[in-house]
């Protein structure tokens, strides 16, 4: 009886051993950058609001 129990119990052991498997994808691997730089309009204003004063320098 002993000799059953422990070789279902050697079987048990023997057949959860966990698996782990690295496998490469099959597709690359893409980064999609969707930025959008708008610094251009704040230079735009920086200059039109640098020739307003300049221009009325009374203001303050």
């Amino acid at each position: 009886m002993r000799l059953l129990i422990s070789s279902c119990l050697l079987l048990l052991t023997v057949a959860c051993t966990p698996t782990v498997q690295v496998n490469a994808p099959k597709e690359p691997i893409t980064i999609n950058l969707n930025v959008k730089i708008e610094h251009e309009i704040r230079v735009k204003v920086d200059k039109e609001l640098d020739e307003l004063f300049a221009d009325d320098s009374n203001l303050f």
